[in-house]
């Protein structure tokens, strides 16, 4: 026998007895009732349903109270949702309103197929919600699913897992039973729910249904579960013995303190009990005794000696500690009543004569707004439901060793999202334990990475793939990766973006040092060049080299040298244009002035034939026109590439992912090449003349050291082209140094190193008749 059934027919029945003991409430008029049990059965509750509309049977009632219409004008029930159902659809179509205590299925909240159906407890789709979040809450995205096969856990269940899946919950498996089932069918849940991985499972289940599961998981060790309850057994107390349930966590409708209970339900004599079959049933289970005077047989061989004591007894019946649906209970006969002082009660009295429908009081339920004598609110939605608000249940071991229902939290659905939550006292979880089991089919994904779900599984169930190269996660769990703003590059770990590094060639640079060394000792040694010329100007051999183009070659190398460092540093917008016009005007007045000595030295051997009157055309002041000439016309070059499309600083972001190559983009690209077609046609010129005045006749011939400084220069800049264009960041820079360098000292060393010599080592060459050969060597 279900004792807390009774326990809740008997506050009905306290309920009413206080009701027609108030002034207040239906003042001069007595109710009366009638109390079936439906035993939790569909079949059971359609009959009893069907004797309310035309009849009634009694069962268990108050002999002192009378009903005098034949028809039920409203009910206080069922408990379960299944049977709630059944009661609503055969009462609904006659407007016969029904206010149940305890049936929680959230389909029951369809106005069009129960139009006439309330309730004092709140709807499953609140529960269902309220255990999703805390789900989600406490990070548990890998769970289990049982319920019970009945209305109340098959809506229950689907509520949550809705709930759950938008809140990025997976189950791992959903498993239904009902303890009228098989044996094997629970066998079979139980193995289930040992093979799974999922280490909290939520329960949707009725107590009876439950504790069939619990007591089968029992019998063989389990690994450590932590259970999420409905409120069905959550607050039941029959689960306390069982340590298997530790730790449990549910919501349960709000504990309450009804004055006067107590005493009602223990003030039971032998002589009230043998008035109601349901009472006599109580009493000799209680006891295990049968009454004296009781009609039919008992199970029972001893007879009850009048000794027993209801005060003693430990069982759901007499314990009040715990009253949560008693209360709802409560609630909805208080709301029938009040519904119905509004139908025949005006402001001074009751007309006990006045005739009314079962719909009448239904309109008056919908909008019932008081509070009961213990002080709680009774008030319905539009759904005919009252706002949902719970306790967070635990089961946690006292002192003693013994489990106990203790309130860690609260659960409140009219409070702004996010804010339904509040906890009260810490929890105990599996086993006692402190910390918060973990429930993940996948471990997190830690930022650097993103998640891929694996194939045919659930979302939860995943890899963590490292971002791709160039992109970042910064968060746990992230779906996707991003990709780095184009001035960033990831760190090592793929969770930032750090700025790339900018790659030029600086000044402390070992390369650039290098570089430099070699430039400013070029410069010297053609400074050393000039002073060693300056000093010996009047010597046969700088006086038959030319000696003003000379100086003005040597002049022009210093710039080269020196026009090198133009390109180490970071570039900015005066220093690209500098670079590249510096680089070409001082290499094309360099090679103006080769150019210049070799027509000289061809020219002046062509004067010594009879009748040549050539010198003319090629003196001094020829000689800087044509120098003038050659140079103009780069310089004109060098003004229309700056005009049109100078060159640049520029970021490339494209040769290195990692990095930034800060450099000089030319701008325009056949202004660079016609800068540098310019200068290798110029000393191609000077090459092909020089060839062809190498084997004149002369000790000295200028045009053999021409030729080979063009051979060198052309050379370096042949190979320039292919390194140029391969050569990666700062090395590009360093290339085009190394060409102008490399062209620069060939045409210092082939040129004036063999005169420096000369005119320093071997001074008596140093004469007009050694130059034009007169003297034998």
């Amino acid at each position: 026998m279900d004792f807390r059934q009774l326990r809740f027919a008997r506050a009905f029945a306290f309920t009413i007895l206080e009701i027609n003991n108030r002034t207040d409430v239906l003042p001069g008029i007595t109710l009366g009732y009638w109390i079936h049990d439906s035993c939790s059965d569909v079949q059971m509750a359609i009959k009893i349903a069907l004797q309310f509309e035309n009849g009634l049977d009694p069962v268990f009632n108050d002999t002192n109270s009378c009903l005098k219409s034949a028809t039920v004008p409203a009910t206080v029930g069922d408990s379960t949702s299944s049977a709630s159902i059944s009661i609503a659809r055969t009462l609904g179509p006659f407007g016969i309103p029904q206010v149940s205590h305890s049936a929680t299925c959230a389909c029951l909240s369809d106005k069009h197929q129960f139009p006439a159906f309330l309730r004092t407890v709140p709807s499953d789709h609140h529960q269902a919600a309220a255990l999703a979040k805390m789900v989600k809450y406490y990070g548990w995205t890998w769970i289990g699913a049982v319920r019970s096969d009945t209305d109340y856990g098959n809506y229950g269940m689907a509520a949550f897992l809705k709930a759950a899946q938008e809140e990025g919950i997976c189950v791992e498996y959903s498993e239904a039973y009902i303890r009228t089932q098989p044996r094997r069918k629970l066998e079979r849940v139980a193995n289930v729910i040992r093979r799974s991985t999922a280490r909290v499972i939520v329960a949707f289940v009725h107590a009876g249904d439950m504790k069939f599961i619990i007591e089968e998981l029992a019998q063989q060790p389990l690994p450590p579960i932590q259970w999420i309850a409905s409120e069905s057994w959550i607050i039941h107390p029959d689960f306390l013995r069982f340590n298997i349930c530790t730790g449990a966590l549910g919501f349960g409708f709000p504990r309450s303190v009804i004055p006067g209970l107590r005493e009602f339900l223990l003030d039971l004599s032998p002589k009230q009990v043998l008035e109601s079959p349901l009472l006599t049933e109580f009493w000799e289970s209680s006891f295990s005794c049968s009454l004296k005077g009781r009609t039919g047989s008992s199970e029972f061989l001893r007879e009850c000696n009048g000794s027993e004591d209801i005060r003693a007894l430990q069982n759901p019946y007499t314990d009040t500690s715990q009253l949560r649906i008693t209360n709802l209970v409560y609630k909805a006969t208080y709301a029938i009543a009040h519904a119905l002082h509004s139908v025949i009660c005006n402001e001074t009295q009751c007309d006990q004569t006045i005739k009314f429908a079962p719909w009448q009081i239904y309109n008056h339920l919908k909008r019932a707004n008081f509070t009961t004598k213990n002080g709680y609110q009774v008030k319905f939605d539009s759904n005919g439901e009252p706002e949902a608000v719970y306790e967070l249940i635990n089961l946690q071991f006292k002192k003693d060793g013994t489990l106990d229902f203790v309130t860690v939290g609260y659960y409140d659905s009219s409070k702004p999202r996010g804010q339904e939550f509040k906890m009260s006292s810490a929890i105990s979880w599996v086993g006692g334990q402190t910390e918060v089991p973990k429930s993940v089919c996948s471990e997190s994904c830690p930022p650097g990475t993103r998640k891929a779900v694996q194939k045919g599984r659930p979302i939860c169930c995943f890899d963590c793939i490292p971002c791709a190269e160039g992109e970042i996660s910064n968060k746990t769990d992230s779906l996707d990766c991003i990709r780095c703003p184009a001035e960033f590059w990831p760190n090592m770990k793929q969770d930032g973006c750090l700025p790339k590094p900018v790659e030029f060639l600086s000044w402390d640079d070992t390369l650039a040092i290098i570089l430099t060394v070699f430039s400013i000792t070029g410069a010297f040694m053609a400074v050393c060049v000039i002073v060693v010329f300056y000093r010996h100007r009047a010597s046969p051999i700088v006086r038959a080299n030319n000696s003003e183009l000379s100086f003005l070659l040597l002049f022009s190398l210093t710039l080269c040298f020196l026009c090198s460092l133009t390109f180490i540093g970071q570039p900015s917008e005066w220093s690209c244009m500098l670079r590249h016009t510096a680089f070409g005007i001082t290499f094309v007045l360099c090679i103006s002035c080769v150019l210049g000595k070799t027509i000289v030295v061809l020219m002046a051997f062509k004067a010594t034939l009879p009748g040549s009157n050539v010198m003319k055309w090629f003196g001094p002041l020829q000689q800087r026109l044509i120098v003038f000439s050659f140079s103009l016309i780069q310089v004109l070059i060098c003004v229309l590439w700056l005009k049109i499309s100078p060159p640049f600083p520029f970021k490339n972001l494209k040769h290195y992912k990692e990095k930034i190559i800060l450099e000089c983009d030319l701008g325009s690209v056949i202004g660079f090449w016609a800068v540098l077609g310019y200068i290798g046609c110029l000393a191609f010129l000077c090459f092909i003349l020089a060839f062809l005045a190498r084997k004149l006749p002369d000790n000295f011939n200028e045009a053999k050291f021409i030729t080979f400084s063009m051979l060198i220069f052309c050379a370096v800049w042949i190979t320039f082209i292919p390194s140029y264009v391969s050569s990666p960041g700062k090395f590009t820079v360093a290339v085009e140094i190394f060409a102008i360098l490399a062209s620069s000292f060939g045409l210092i060393i082939c040129i004036f190193a063999p005169k420096c010599f000369i005119i320093v080592f071997r001074p008596e060459q140093n004469t007009k008749k050694h130059i034009t050969g007169k003297v034998l060597s």
